[in-house]
């Protein structure tokens, strides 16, 4: 079969799907994208990479403006991709992930070819992401829940130019409208079990700030892609004080970029981590507390590995991949008790739940699970069991090519 995968950052959630793909040995492979060809993408693979003309038209509309900048996406990728068809490449199956746009014209050049896109969040103005912190969302107006509406006109001309869709949980395809739903299938992209598991005997880590980390000590782990509220930095950052005097011997590692957010608005003075910081200065001891920005996959995992506990906190929002590959590796997990969360972890069973806004209530759930080793064990235990039978990479990479040969045969289709 002849596959084409569109991601601005190709490969992005595809990776694993196009080495699958080429290890078969049988179809002919071709990505789009924006950036430079990554290393890690298979030789077999033909990668094109295309870019924008034009940016946003001065004094366009501000209701307007995403939109357009989708739709001069849309543009530079629907020529790169008329190109292939001028060349002759004609695909069997187009898989795109549509959330920058790129996806808004392929099904104009290729009318007949199934689109299979990849959905991973559909923004509503209440009940998930938009009006769930009140400390940081307390200035939204009418016109931000215009623009909000105005984000979705792209999720809703993909999702009428697609074939079907995917999407990696129950949660995600829970914030599209109803009558949409029943076109997207449950998959997640998986984790490999294999790579992110225990071990008893993994060596010390020697941090970026110099401090030696070993397993056994009672070090609490936190992680997120850049520190942002949206996946509670003001909250486990609040906690520390309250945290110390639970659990003074604690070592307490955060991993992610301190500046900038992926997700939601920018402080509006410096960085959240610094802002946050101040707030708790002199009530908390920093010498205790290591930030490493961004690590490496291997060290990341050898920090989970060492993790006495894994706090992980979340908006109602996309959910990490670093939450399942903690449980796969068998952490003790304290979650917020928010509904992408729930999803993976029962409270007391394979971790444990507390409001997301309530530091208190982190801490003693933290110091707990510290000086409670045992119980510790047990909840990683059963995290891992739960990672093993719903997210091992292998199934799931079958029910991914499943649906994909599906929504090709034109077997599966709205």
């Amino acid at each position: 079969m002849n596959f084409l995968f569109v991601h601005q950052g190709f490969p992005g959630q595809y990776m694993r799907m196009l080495q699958a793909l080429v290890r078969s040995g049988h179809h002919r492979i071709v990505g789009l994208g924006m950036g430079p060809r990554e290393s890690s993408v298979p030789a077999e693979v033909t990668y094109c990479a295309y870019g924008v003309k034009r940016g946003n038209t001065k004094g366009v509309h501000p209701l307007v403006m995403e939109t357009e900048s989708k739709v001069v996406r849309a543009e530079a990728c629907a020529t790169a991709a008329f190109s292939l068809q001028q060349k002759g490449f004609c695909p069997d199956l187009i898989c795109a992930h549509p959330g920058w746009g790129e996806a808004l014209f392929l099904k104009d050049i290729w009318p007949q070819v199934p689109l299979l896109s990849y959905q991973e969040f559909y923004y509503q103005p209440c009940g998930f992401d938009f009006d769930f912190d009140g400390e940081q969302q307390v200035r939204q107006s009418w016109l931000d829940r215009a623009k909000l509406r105005m984000k979705t006109a792209n999720l809703l001309l993909n999702l009428q130019a697609s074939d079907w869709c995917v999407t990696p949980t129950e949660f995600q395809r829970s914030t599209y409208p109803k009558e949409w739903q029943q076109r997207i299938s449950v998959i997640h992209e998986g984790i490999d079990t294999q790579r992110a598991c225990p071990d008893d005997g993994v060596a010390p880590l020697k941090l970026p700030d110099g401090t030696t980390i070993r397993r056994g000590d009672p070090v609490v782990t936190f992680v997120n892609r850049r520190l942002e509220p949206y996946r509670g930095c003001h909250t486990f950052l609040r906690a520390l004080p309250e945290l110390q005097k639970l659990a003074p011997d604690a070592r307490v590692v955060i991993v992610g970029e301190q500046q900038g957010v992926s997700y939601g608005s920018e402080c509006p003075t410096g960085s959240w981590k610094e802002l946050f910081l101040k707030e708790i200065e002199g009530r908390y001891d920093p010498s205790r507390v290591h930030f490493t920005d961004t690590l490496a996959y291997e060290p990341f995992l050898q920090l989970l590995q060492i993790s006495a506990v894994h706090v992980y906190l979340t908006y109602p929002f996309v959910l990490s991949w670093s939450l399942l590959e903690a449980m796969s590796i068998g952490c003790a997990v304290v979650g917020s008790d928010t509904a992408p969360v729930r999803e993976v972890i029962r409270d007391g069973s394979s971790g444990l739940l507390v409001d997301f806004f309530s530091p208190g209530d982190l801490a003693v759930a933290v110091a707990e699970l510290l000086a409670d080793r045992s119980r510790a064990a047990a909840l990683g235990a059963v995290a891992r069991a739960h990672v093993l039978k719903h997210y091992r990479l292998q199934p799931c990479l079958n029910r991914h090519l499943g649906l994909m040969e599906m929504v090709a045969s034109g077997a599966l289709k709205a």
